[in-house]
């Protein structure tokens, strides 16, 4: 009887540390939000703990449910977030589609003949590693260095692709290199993919080189054309990151958050009350 007994026992104990365990292993597959309706997870993203002070105070410029919403962000879907710095979306990106979706993260290779470019990669990827209940299940970080490496996987993979305050960078290099990542872009995408693209915003019509160079800016219209000229329809065009305060003909590092161009105390003074640059948002989307 005893014995029985025991081995009732024994099997409510296992019986009770598997269900431990499930309940374990579910929760970790949902990562640090718990599933949910779109909207609810997107803000239990944005809200995280894992974000730091700093990075939510610039949520009034970037306002990132609006412009993930704008885009049609879900979150099961296959998403590729191009250049991602150091890490300000991936931030948002990486939980939301933890339990679900698939997130590629198009990254400065680590061993860049750039300086600045290693420093950053290297960088980006301590910060990955460091967090693993929040970026554990991001499914690779691959090389993404235009123009020489602007492959972003297999062609029809993809649901979205995301670049936020990039494109003037690739421009930078050469009109022909900001070209091979839009088409870099569409090929990855599937039919109904979405390309959504934020960039610092240059006056109407501008000269894209000369105001990308010298500002870092670039003008709406040439990326509009830029997009469809890569295949692209354009879906929408959003003001939700415009600033009305930004005279659109400065450098957009004399504006916060860099305030890095050796002004005086008084010049950024004046650049604070303006706020982050104004700020094209572009939904392109693949027939």
């Amino acid at each position: 009887m005893i014995a029985k007994t025991c081995k009732a026992l024994g099997g409510l104990v296992l019986i009770g540390a598997l269900a431990t365990a499930g309940s374990a292993l579910a929760a970790s597959s949902a990562g640090p939000i718990k599933p949910g309706d779109a909207a609810t997870m997107l803000q239990e993203a944005v809200n995280g703990s894992w974000r730091s002070a700093a990075n939510k105070a610039r949520d009034q410029y970037r306002h990132p449910i609006q412009t993930l919403e704008f885009f049609g962000i879900k979150p099961d879907m296959t998403v590729v977030e191009l250049a991602p710095g150091g890490g300000w979306y991936t931030e948002i990106l990486a939980p939301f589609l933890y339990a679900h979706g698939h997130l590629i993260e198009a990254a400065a290779p680590a061993n860049s003949n750039s300086k600045f470019m290693a420093k950053m990669a290297n960088a980006y990827q301590a910060k990955l590693k460091a967090d693993p209940s929040v970026y554990g299940h991001i499914e690779k970080v691959i090389a993404f260095a235009p123009p020489a490496q602007v492959n972003l996987g297999p062609n029809d993979s993809a649901d979205m692709v995301l670049t936020f305050r990039n494109t003037h960078d690739w421009m930078n290099n050469s009109p022909e290199t900001l070209a091979k990542v839009f088409k870099a872009a569409f090929d990855v995408l599937k039919p109904g993919g979405v390309f959504g693209v934020t960039e610092h915003r240059a006056k109407p019509f501008a000269n894209a080189v000369e105001s990308s160079k010298q500002l870092h800016r670039l003008p709406e219209d040439y990326l509009i054309e830029l997009g469809l000229k890569s295949g692209f329809r354009l879906a929408g065009v959003s003001e939700i990151n415009a600033n009305p305060k930004d005279p659109e003909d400065i450098n957009v590092h004399h504006l916060p958050p860099d305030l890095d161009m050796g002004d005086t105390s008084a010049q950024k003074k004046e650049y604070e009350k303006i706020g982050e640059s104004d700020r094209m948002t572009l939904k392109f989307v693949k027939p």
